[in-house]
């Protein structure tokens, strides 16, 4: 199998090479080697790739930035995806997607199932959910992968700001009014290889491990695991203005995964465990 991954010095994309190496040849490109906001640069890529299996790992990710940014959000989420579906199609290679909890407005009072309709709240969101319409509507095999809260000990995110902000004994205030399911970037990629194991992989599937917390929880179970006794100050969101609107509820079901590739999902705090124990064998 010859694979194509891009954004491969992202959370995702750091944690895939490792994943899909053992399934075949790689190539992983990242913002320096492949411009997403080029689609010429994305059609040679793919074209002299000749991949069995695109792994679109990039994307935009500065939810607040986007506010200001739509042009380049809409052109990494949106236009990229549907360039990659198109020469997928064209190839008739698998095109693999992620996207994300933040195409749904957050009123649903249960899960969200894959199934449910989008209706995103920020920039960030509709950029997404405009790249999920123009890989389902391209025509060519995909697997789409929704996930969320996504933190890794790497990089910039949530689980990193928690701990440095912890350890400087900062009193935190964080948001006790958003509910959803973190996922560690080591868990998306293990999954992820997992399911294109599988024979004829393809469709929607919200890909989070089980269980639900709000940030504020999140935040303690961090500061927890770590053994740090941090002031954290549940807040309202209203307390908390940013410059994008996030869904209160976020959390997505499982269960479609879970049966399409006859796998268990453990619940979050597993995954917060095993990045707490990845973080300190590094420092």
């Amino acid at each position: 199998m010859r694979i194509l991954l891009t954004g491969r010095n992202g959370q995702v994309g750091w944690e895939l090479q490792r994943t899909l190496a053992p399934l075949g040849t790689m190539v992983a490109t990242d913002r320096a080697t492949l411009d997403l906001a080029d689609p010429d640069a994305i059609r040679r890529a793919v074209r002299e790739a000749k991949a069995d299996v695109i792994v679109n790992a990039a994307a935009y990710t500065a939810v607040d930035r986007a506010e200001s940014e739509p042009g380049l959000a809409a052109a990494v989420n949106a236009r990229a995806p549907g360039v990659l579906a198109e020469e997928a199609r064209r190839s008739g290679a698998l095109l693999v997607h992620y996207s994300t909890d933040y195409v749904f407005d957050g009123t649903k009072q249960g899960a969200y199932r894959e199934d449910d309709a989008t209706n995103p709240l920020s920039v960030y969101g509709r950029t997404k959910r405009d790249g999920e319409l123009a890989v389902v509507e391209s025509g060519c095999r995909y697997l789409l992968l929704r996930t969320s809260w996504v933190y890794a000990p790497r990089g910039r995110n949530f689980f990193l700001t928690i701990l440095r902000r912890a350890r400087a004994g900062e009193a935190l205030r964080v948001v006790n009014d958003q509910t959803g399911v973190p996922a560690t970037s080591a868990f998306v990629a293990e999954m992820s290889s997992l399911a294109l194991r599988a024979r004829d992989a393809g469709g929607i599937y919200h890909l989070v491990p089980g269980g639900r917390t709000t940030w504020y929880g999140f935040a303690r179970a961090i500061a927890e695991g770590s053994g740090l006794d941090a002031p954290i100050t549940p807040i309202a969101t209203k307390d908390y203005p940013v410059a994008a609107r996030r869904p209160a509820n976020s959390v997505l079901d499982n269960s479609g995964f879970r049966k399409r590739f006859s796998v268990d999902l453990p619940d979050w705090q597993a995954g917060l465990a095993a990045c707490l124990k990845t973080y300190g064998e590094a420092a």
